[in-house]
């Protein structure tokens, strides 16, 4: 009988560091994880990411969340492809980390993006899960450069991508919610500027996504 990770092979990554892991975003993961979100991940006078998807009202957001991320599996190919996966800490679900490129075979880099729920914030996780998933682009995805940006605005991202080794890149000038103009600190990260910490990453199930985005054809 065909298994569900057979027909998508990311169902069969997983990364651990210690006590946290980054796990396939399945169905029953993705159900808790819509339900996290609706619990909150900023302020609601903030707005941390480039598409303003937490503006949706309550109730609103987690179906929208279940289908962006419906969305992304279906859309996965080697020309273009959205690796989405949960974050666990101790067992318990925190929030998501992602990592997104296009003609990856040619490119060579993606650009990573990230949540965490709000009960989850300002306990080093965002910092250990950013660390797992460049990990796992230049250890085991063959990425020469991984790519972040961060509004100006939100300092705790930029911490983050500081202690990882991600040098600035210039800033851009882009549209946040209606009307509004929002300063964005464009940010990169090579192997050789990469500050790994100390924990250990572990990856299983990676050769079989690897010759799904056409590493090994």
């Amino acid at each position: 009988m065909t298994a569900l990770v057979d027909l998508f092979p990311p169902f069969g990554l997983h990364v651990r560091v210690g006590s946290l892991e980054l796990r396939p975003l399945t169905d029953d993961v993705l159900a808790e994880l819509c339900a996290l979100a609706e619990e909150g991940i900023h302020d609601p006078d903030e707005m941390p990411f480039y598409f303003p998807w937490t503006l949706a009202p309550r109730g609103e957001l987690g179906v929208n969340t279940a289908r962006y991320h419906w969305r992304t599996r279906a859309a996965f190919s080697p020309e273009s492809w959205d690796l989405e996966l949960a974050v666990f800490d101790e067992g318990r679900l925190v929030g998501c980390q992602g990592l997104t490129t296009e003609q990856f075979l040619v490119t060579r880099t993606g650009e990573t993006g990230s949540w965490l729920g709000r009960a989850h914030q300002g306990r080093g996780i965002g910092t250990r899960m950013r660390r797992a998933i460049c990990a796992l682009a230049f250890d085991h995805l063959g990425f020469e450069e991984v790519t972040s940006g961060a509004f100006l605005d939100n300092p705790a991202s930029l911490a983050v991508s500081r202690k990882v080794g991600y040098r600035l890149n210039g800033v851009r000038r882009l549209k946040r919610r209606d009307g509004e103009l929002a300063l964005n600190q464009a940010l990169t990260l090579t192997p050789d500027t990469f500050v790994r910490g100390e924990e250990q990453v572990e990856v299983t199930g990676v050769e079989a996504l690897r010759a799904f985005i056409g590493l090994d054809a």
